[in-house]
Parts: C-alpha cells; sequence; structure tokens
C-alpha cells in the first residue's frame, strides 16, 4: 500500500522530536526509503512556506524523493478534481493572486494513481472542500496519521 501524505500530517511530524522518538523516525524513514510513503511536490511548496526552522525542515530539505512531481495522469486527474465546480474552491482568490501552491488535488490524484491512501489532518464536514470529500466523491482511500500508525502497529 502507498501512503501519499499530505502538508497537515506531514505537519504534526514536527511534534516527533528525533531524540524523543527515535524509533518512529526509524521506521518511517524505511517507509519513506522503499516507497510506501510519498507526498507530492506540491506539498513540499506548501512545506517551504509554512514550516520555520525545525527538525522537520531539515529532514524534508534531505529526501527530495519523497515529493515527486506528478505525471500526466495525475495532471489530468486533478485537472478532473477541479472541473467540478465546488471543488474549485480548493483554488482559492488569495492562492490564484498571490501564487501560492494549492496541494490537495495533487495528493488525491498521487494515491489514485497508486490505488493508495492519501494521509491528511483534514475532517469530513458535509458540503465542504476538504481533502476527505474528495476522496469520497472520488472513491479514494483517506485516514489520519494515527490510522496510518494503527495500520502499522507502531506504539511509541
Amino acid at each position: 500500500m502507498t501512503y501519499v501524505f499530505d502538508t497537515s500530517s506531514l505537519r504534526v511530524l514536527r511534534n516527533f522530536y528525533p531524540q524523543r522518538f527515535p524509533s518512529f523516525w526509524e521506521l518511517f524513514e524505511a517507509q519513506v526509503v522503499s516507497g510506501e510513503v510519498i507526498s507530492v511536490r506540491e506539498v513540499r511548496r506548501e512545506l517551504d512556506i509554512q514550516l520555520e526552522q525545525c527538525h522537520l525542515r531539515e529532514w524534508v530539505e534531505g529526501h527530495p524523493e519523497l515529493f515527486p512531481q506528478p505525471n500526466a495522469d495525475e495532471m489530468r486527474f486533478a485537472a478532473e478534481i477541479l472541473a467540478i465546480p465546488r471543488f474549485r474552491a480548493l483554488v482559492g482568490r488569495k492562492a490564484v493572486l498571490m501564487g501560492t501552491p494549492v496541494a490537495d488535488p495533487f495528493v488525491v490524484a498521487g494515491a489514485r494513481r497508486r490505488s493508495g491512501s492519501v494521509v491528511t489532518e483534514e475532517s469530513r464536514r458535509d458540503n465542504a472542500v476538504k481533502i476527505p470529500n474528495i476522496c469520497d466523491h472520488f472513491n479514494v482511500d483517506c485516514i489520519n496519521l494515527e490510522a496510518f500508525l494503527q495500520q502499522h502497529g507502531w506504539r511509541f
């Protein structure tokens, strides 16, 4: 199973200090190296804006392979997501005007292409434009970080 991490779930990892959770980082690193855990280029762009200097920023910078560019299928599927009127709100006016990255459609597209699961901290809400709602619409599996840890049987 491939897990495609959203910005929100990767940001939670800044609370997993390497000196306090070394076994987590060993296990997570193995998942990244094996290709079971990935993200997308747009998440990296969001993290570049959102992460202050910390251990997570250094870790992200040391793992460019975690953030592949979308292929043609993923680009087409991201466009398919944005073709649905209610999902167009993913790209807000501010993002357009400021040129800020919008990772959500690419995260879902990455998971769908790989028959994988999105890992996000966003919650399902009726009629919301959130990753879990998009995943539900397109029948893509979607979990949070706690469920990822449970699925792997990791306890710290």
